[in-house]
């Protein structure tokens, strides 16, 4: 589901001072950022002719197409990296990864038809009839604690997983060689959770091997239906071979006795994977242990005989589905190695196959790179934090980028077709196949690209490894459309598809969402690395077309006012109507949407923006971008601006406005359930009185002046335990507040009403450090209160996950427990960098 559930302009609004009246500065055109992005020759014709049509026929419905078209056109700047840089030519180091972050582990190519591997097990006889087999992450499936030990994004991962009784440890190494990608090696170790556990049921394990075209896979097979080796081509990978050796004891080299079945068909489609294999798991076997009593089990057929192949053999170039079954009681380990042709064929011999002591050798260098690396980045050891602290930094690190995907494929867009005169309704349509690698919330719950959470993500993947963050960026500013659009929530291939709940699919190009990746971007500036320098050259098009189209898009009702389009409409199941394009879901708002509203947290997004735009094009000699920001970013840069559209005197803060009362109320109405009940004072323009994050975002993005009259009252507020200030950081809505705490509907519980969230979290920490560091009259308050909400958000996070095993999605301001879905490391992660104190 969706996260959460998951122009003409009028006169100056009540509340707003003249000096707004001043015209809009800014740029003047959409997407006209430099020469390349102005548009090819052929959409500005086009545009001509359109707009000549539109006035001779007097045809919105004309426009409408238009913009309907542009909605799912790709934008016409050049990319911000190289149609192959995903190709094992161009990045060999980056072609395999675990870019299936919904599967518990298996790995796939960087490619729109990729090679995939994955892992399902089972424990047989653990409950009657068929045993749960486990493959895909989910929420509710009672397998955890699990998550990624150790992963550097690049070549190297350990896992654990607790399944009841049983703990599982995967790893994996690559190894560089040949122009395909390399070599990698797997090994699954599969112990009892606790010593002296006696009696654990037999264990099947499941590796599989999966093509998504018409690839050719050959297996071939052994005595008892052990597969020797599947050799495989690709025109990708070019000649490959999967080995999957014998089972021994963990830490041994001698061979264990194991059982084995083999299944081979057509590729079902991914989503179907698991359901096949249930179906399959018909049939009972005896598992013959030397020495050991018979035990049955249920396995698949034993059969390699391909039923839907076609007269080639090829599958009719649907793909081909290939798993190997090996039962076997525990403790074990086994190894699965693939290697490539032509790394083989370049490779000394005497290096041997990656498997064994070899592979032993390689992960604990590995690891000890890893710790090593992770000290001079972080230096959690020198900054005093515990083991165990240092432990839950190295976990948050490595399940984020454990959970960076690679996803190809064709989202739902609905066009903005709200015209002058016209009400034209269309169907979503389909946007151009795209391919996009980044980092995922969830691995359980949100297991595909969310915009405004890539941000945050690559704060923490940044400062391990820069070019992740480059390719990050590179394929988000790759999803822009014609008119400088990306969509929220990305939903691209088959096996993301099937996570969604239909009416979750479609993006509404109307809806923006807050401009995150510019958060990495003024890092890259401060930092000033070449390689990130050189990437925002080739990349400034497109970053300042996609602020353009914010600016304008989301301009509110008076000059210098910014309104986030999409909210809900005020129906009479819901108290607040949610705004869900703000990232904040159902944080209140304006009880009675309108056009008339000015929303605080927009107005802070556009005013970081332009500046970041600014000192980009400065740094980077576009002089015509520079100038066409420049009256903008002045603009939102004073203080008085923000004042007079958003400093509410009769509650002391900075605030929303809109048609607006507090006398909502949830009520019961049989036979409809809860319905919204609006009493007195009536809805009127007014300040939101909704005191919590929303009202820190000039404070969190760092907006005010070191001595500003109002820095001082925001500091109030959140220092205060009746407002925002909790034992475990900083709660999303006031205590205060008549809608904490409230669910939003009957079957709507509270989301950012009261909890706290991590994210936002971090944006405080770095604001306190930033005014604690300044000179001013709170110099001396935000240092000591930076000093006491780090205390508070990492001792919480480091509690809540010695006692359960996971970063978790929010936590309770409460009692501290995390709440949401689990693990979410997704932004939590950036309790490594509160820990580091690196903002």
């Amino acid at each position: 589901m969706a996260r959460g559930e998951r122009r003409r302009r009028g006169a100056p609004a009540d509340g707003v001072r003249t000096s707004v009246g001043a015209a809009r500065g800014g740029p003047a055109r959409r997407n006209s950022p430099v020469g390349v992005a102005r548009g090819t020759v052929r959409g500005a014709v086009l545009a001509i002719v359109v707009l000549l049509l539109t006035l001779s026929l007097s045809g919105s419905w004309l426009l409408a197409w238009y913009r309907a078209r542009r909605a799912v056109t790709l934008h016409s700047a050049p990319p911000a990296l190289p149609s192959d840089s995903s190709s094992p030519t161009v990045a060999p180091d980056l072609f395999w990864g675990t870019y299936r972050p919904h599967v518990y582990f298996g790995m796939k190519t960087r490619s729109p038809q990729p090679l995939l591997t994955g892992l399902m097990w089972a424990q047989q006889g653990a409950t009657p009839g068929i045993p749960k087999l486990r493959h895909t992450c989910e929420q509710g499936d009672g397998v955890g604690p699990y998550g990624w030990e150790f992963h550097d994004g690049l070549s190297f991962g350990r896992q654990h997983i607790q399944d009841g009784a049983l703990r599982l440890t995967t790893e994996f190494v690559k190894r560089p060689g040949g122009q395909h990608g390399g070599d990698w090696s797997w090994r699954v170790t599969v112990e009892p959770q606790a010593s002296g556990t006696s009696a654990l049921p037999l264990v099947s394990l499941f590796f599989y091997v999966v093509t998504d075209g018409k690839e050719v896979l050959v297996p071939e097979v052994g005595a008892k239906g052990q597969l020797k080796f599947i050799s495989g081509h690709t025109s990708e990978l070019g000649d490959f071979r999967f080995t999957l050796l014998p089972p021994t004891n963990p830490g041994d080299t001698v061979p264990k006795y194991g059982s084995y079945n083999v299944f081979w068909s057509s590729n079902p489609g991914l989503p179907l994977l698991t359901e096949m294999v249930k179906s399959r798991l018909n049939s009972w076997f005896q598992h013959r242990s030397p020495g050991a009593s018979p035990e049955r089990y249920l396995g698949l057929p034993g059969s390699l005989k391909w039923e839907d192949r076609g007269p080639s053999g090829q599958g009719q170039g649907q793909g081909q589905f290939l798993i190997q079954q090996v039962t076997l009681k525990v403790p074990f380990s086994m190894e699965l190695v693939f290697e490539s042709g032509s790394a083989r064929a370049g490779r000394n011999q005497a290096l041997g196959q990656l498997a064994g002591s070899l592979l032993t050798q390689a992960l604990e260098t590995h690891t000890e790179a890893f710790r090593e690396r992770f000290e001079k980045t972080f230096r959690l050891q020198e900054k005093g934090l515990s083991p165990g602290e240092q432990a839950l930094g190295r976990a948050a690190l490595s399940g984020l980028l454990g959970g960076i995907g690679y996803f190809y494929g064709q989202g739902l867009v609905l066009p903005d077709m709200k015209v002058e005169g016209s009400e034209q309704k269309v169907a979503p349509a389909l946007f151009p196949p795209v391919p996009l690698f980044t980092a995922v919330p969830s691995r359980s719950f949100f297991p595909r690209g969310f915009l405004w959470d890539e941000g945050f993500h690559q704060l923490v993947v940044q400062r391990w490894d820069p070019r992740l963050t480059r390719e990050a960026l590179g394929h988000w500013l790759g999803l822009l459309n014609a008119d400088g659009w990306i969509g929220r929530e990305q939903v691209l291939g088959d096996e993301a598809r099937a996570r969604v709940p239909p009416e979750f699919l479609v993006q509404r190009a109307a809806h923006a969402n807050p401009p995150t990746l510019l958060l990495s971007v003024a890092h890259m500036l401060e930092g000033g690395d070449p390689a990130d320098l050189a990437f925002l050259r080739r990349a400034f098009p497109r970053l300042y077309a996609w602020f353009s189209w914010l600016h304008q898009s989301q301009a509110g009702p008076v000059p210098l006012s910014y309104r986030w389009r999409g909210r809900d409409p005020a129906l009479p199941t819901l108290l607040n109507p949610k705004t869900l394009p703000s990232g904040l879901d159902d944080y209140p708002r304006a009880s009675h949407p309108s056009a008339t509203e000015r929303h605080l947290d927009l107005w802070c997004w556009v005013a970081l923006g332009a500046r970041v735009l600014v000192r980009l094009a400065e740094q980077l000699g576009e002089a015509e971008a520079a100038a066409e920001l420049g009256p903008l970013a002045a603009s939102l840069g004073a203080e008085k601006i923000l004042d007079e559209l958003h400093w509410a005197p009769e509650l002391g803060v900075f605030a929303d406005f809109g048609n607006h009362t507090k006398a909502v109320q949830l009520k019961p109405r049989p036979p409809q359930g809860l319905v919204r009940v609006v009493g007195r004072p009536h809805p009127r323009l007014q300040y939101v009185d909704a005191l919590g994050y929303i009202s820190l975002f000039p404070l969190l993005l760092q907006l005010l002046d070191p001595h500003s009259s109002r820095l001082g009252p925001l500091l109030d507020v959140l220092a205060d335990s009746r407002h925002l200030w909790s034992p475990f950081g900083l709660r999303s809505l006031a205590a205060s507040s008549s809608f904490y705490g409230q669910r939003n509907s009957e079957h709507d519980p509270p989301y950012w009403r009261g909890a706290v969230w991590l994210n936002v979290n971090y944006l405080a920490l770095g604001a306190l450090h930033h005014y604690g560091h300044l000179e001013g009259p709170h110099q001396a308050r935000a240092a000591k209160l930076h000093s006491e909400l780090r205390a508070n958000v990492v001792g919480n996070v480091w509690q809540q996950y010695q006692a359960t095993g996971f970063l978790w999605e929010q936590y309770s301001d409460q009692d501290g427990r995390g709440m949401g879905c689990r693990p979410f490391q997704g932004w939590t992660s950036l309790v490594l960098l509160a820990m580091a104190e690196d903002y």
